[in-house]
């Protein structure tokens, strides 16, 4: 099975489609690991009380920006962050797009920025590879703003709360992690607001729908080269100088696929 090495290898949609579909496993690059490790340092010489205010880190949110947050409650106020946005509704979004979020979280976290122990990552690296899936609500994010109420919910199983399904059965997050020997993360300050502040939910089910977008696609060809072989038609409209002076990228594929896909057909046919 190929390995994703995350805050090294590039992420691409064939990268989250298998990962998705279980089909490939996932690790942490050690040298993005200690870069992250060494960004986080500089975040945590903001944390005593006689720092300048650093909006999310040792202060409040929106519009509690402005107000500064003392170095003794910062743990807390990470872990309300996550309670308070944890709104959603609806069914939960299905096991590959919960398993494409994990991984897309995990991908931005480890590039550094967000400002994270490494251990965030690596918590969500290793439920996606024991099989703990976050129960996240389908509705409830802001689009554009950000899918704050899915991320909050997939950040409570990290924090040891919600819920989680875990070798079929849906159980507390706390007792999934538990369960794969795995031990929930004490969020320090900025953390809250590094894993819920992104668009992972709606990224994760659009590279789903994207991919079974592609594979209609394949079907169609399929379909529209059987269709010509059993009535008989013609193969000339699939000629490549009638595409190459029409121009259309998408037409000139699929007239490609429908030539390769007759070709095969006949030579089926000729062998019977």
């Amino acid at each position: 099975m190929a390995i994703l090495s995350l805050g090294k290898d590039s992420l691409c949609l064939d990268a989250v489609i298998d990962v998705a579909f279980g089909r490939r496993t996932v690790t942490i690059d050690a040298d993005a690991r200690t870069r992250i490790a060494e960004i986080r340092a500089k975040i945590e010489t903001y944390l005593d009380d006689e720092s300048p205010n650093v909006y999310g880190v040792n202060t409040g949110f929106g519009a509690l920006a402005e107000v500064r947050v003392c170095a003794a409650d910062l743990q807390v106020l990470q872990k309300n962050l996550i309670r308070s946005h944890a709104t959603g509704i609806g069914q939960p979004f299905s096991e590959r797009v919960t398993r494409a979020i994990m991984l897309l979280r995990a991908n931005v976290l480890m590039i550094g920025t967000s400002g994270v122990r490494p251990e965030l990552p690596e918590l969500l690296v290793d439920m996606l590879t024991h099989g703990i899936h976050p129960i996240i609500p389908e509705k409830g994010s802001v689009g554009a703003s950000g899918d704050l109420a899915p991320l909050a919910h997939l950040a409570l199983v990290l924090i040891g709360e919600g819920e989680a399904m875990y070798k079929g059965q849906r159980i507390p997050g706390g007792d999934a992690l538990a369960s794969a020997g795995l031990t929930p993360v004490e969020l320090q300050a900025k953390e809250g607001l590094a894993l819920i502040n992104g668009t992972q939910a709606m990224t994760a089910d659009a590279a789903l729908v994207l991919n079974r977008a592609f594979n209609l696609l394949k079907v169609a060809d399929i379909a529209g080269a059987a269709s010509a072989q059993a009535l008989l038609g013609s193969r000339k409209p699939f000629d490549p100088r009638i595409q190459d002076v029409r121009g259309h990228s998408g037409q000139v594929a699929c007239a490609s696929n429908l030539r390769l896909l007759t070709e095969k057909s006949e030579v089926i046919e000729s062998h019977r």
